[in-house]
């Protein structure tokens, strides 16, 4: 699917509850790879990481603030009267003991600007922000892969269901075969009647095993809409059966795959972006120690009411030193400190369960193969065990227990066959995943 499309899906999905009403009986084919990017666009851990990521971006701009200049403006009416004797000297023509003057009504109308010239601390706690931020993208993106991940293996359980409801119906077409063969023997003579019971057994068996099954194919639907965020009535088709996905190719070195997942992992670029704002945060705080300039200034109109309005305006810079706050800086130094060293240390955690993830899922990857070739080999030799019993049976040269074990295996044979398939396809997902790359899966 391509990215318009995958778009064009999206909004679909995102139409309101009566459309989306409508369109639940249409199919959608969607690949493994289209349900691991709707996964980690829909998925609702997703969404609220989005939504951290979102403030963390909010918190740079309030940074960013300190650095801008500050503009406002006021209108301020007020009156007020004035006892003469608060005066320290005596005001001719008026009582010695005091008497009130006013009110003065005024009206003051002001702009007023302030400016930050030099702040290193200012700047270095907005790169500290910017760092955050970044970080709280990475991580949102990596919970996104996560969901990714999650709906991958959801997409496999539905295909590992589907695969085995096709298998117990082929296992009921050759039951079916057998009992009609055995009724058809012992009507003309040259059969037994327990045959004709045994086949009974295996029918019944099979179909018991078949009714399990699509129960479990249907829990396993309702599970892969859960995770996309999906109306539960909605039916999606998989574009893909468990055979058709990608077939056992050669894996990739290690040292590749490692290098993959340093480059692409989403929880790595965040921890070394956590990394970097705990730097910046120690600079910031040290950098609180330097001088800082800024500038003020305001102009304005002020007279009394009505009347007598002159301009009047006040202007400054300032140099500001600080010497000390009761050692309240040092404390935020050794705050940050601690903060980088714990950010140090899960950074360095973070690559090491990078490598374990990508050599594990390697291991996996390989012994998931070798395991499908097995079950393809015994599938072969169970097929051939049933087609000669099946003709001795036929032929009335035996029973049909030989042709009733031999089924069982071959019943046996397919279930392995689809669990090395959906175990194949799992540690594909799992290198994708230790390797950062699940929603760039076909």
């Amino acid at each position: 699917m391509t990215r318009r499309a995958l778009a064009a899906l999206l909004l679909a999905l995102a139409a309101p509850a009566a459309a989306r009403a409508q369109d639940s009986a249409i199919a959608r084919p969607i690949t493994l790879g289209d349900a691991a990017r709707i996964a980690a666009h829909r998925n609702s851990n997703a969404e609220e990481a989005r939504d951290r990521a979102d403030a963390a971006a909010a918190r740079v701009t309030q940074r960013r603030s300190e650095l801008l200049p500050q503009f406002s403006a006021t209108a301020q009416e007020g009156g007020s009267t004035l006892n003469t004797a608060t005066f320290p000297f005596a005001l001719p023509g008026f009582d010695p003991n005091g008497e009130v003057v006013g009110p003065v009504n005024t009206l003051d109308m002001r702009a007023h600007l302030e400016l930050s010239v030099v702040n290193i601390a200012s700047y270095k706690r907005v790169d500290a922000a910017k760092d955050a931020a970044g970080a709280s993208s990475a991580d949102a993106a990596n919970i996104g892969d996560l969901a990714g991940e999650f709906a991958a293996r959801a997409y496999v359980r539905v295909q590992r269901a589907e695969a085995l409801v096709q298998a117990r119906l082929a296992d009921s077409v050759l039951a079916d075969s057998l009992l009609t063969i055995a009724k058809d023997q012992l009507q003309s003579g040259v059969g037994v009647a327990i045959d004709v019971t045994r086949a009974k057994v295996q029918l019944s068996t099979v179909r018991a095993q078949l009714i399990f099954q699509r129960a479990d194919r249907d829990r396993s639907r309702l599970e892969l809409l859960r995770i996309l965020n999906l109306p539960l009535d909605t039916h999606l088709a998989l574009a893909d059966s468990l055979d058709r996905l990608p077939a056992p190719t050669e894996l990739p070195s290690e040292s590749a795959a490692v290098a993959v997942a340093y480059r692409s992992r989403s929880d790595l670029r965040a921890a070394v972006l956590a990394l970097q704002s705990t730097e910046n945060g120690v600079a910031a705080a040290k950098a609180e120690r330097l001088p800082s300039l800024g500038a003020a200034a305001n102009y304005g109109a002020i007279g009394k009411n009505g009347a007598s309005y002159l301009p009047t305006y006040t202007w400054g810079i300032q140099l500001s030193l600080p010497i000390f706050d009761g050692l309240r800086r040092e404390g935020r130094i050794e705050e940050q400190k601690a903060q980088m060293r714990e950010a140090t240390s899960h950074q360095r955690a973070i690559v090491r369960q990078a490598a374990i993830e990508v050599r594990g899922a390697l291991d996996d990857l390989a012994a998931a193969r070798e395991q499908m070739l097995a079950a393809r080999e015994r599938l072969d030799l169970s097929q051939l065990e049933v087609a000669q019993a099946r003709e001795r049976f036929v032929a009335g040269v035996a029973g049909n227990l030989d042709v009733i074990t031999a089924s069982s295996n071959l019943n046996t044979a397919r279930s392995q066959q689809v669990e090395a398939l959906a175990s194949y396809q799992a540690a594909r997902i799992a290198l994708a995943r230790a390797e950062g790359t699940v929603t760039l899966l076909p």
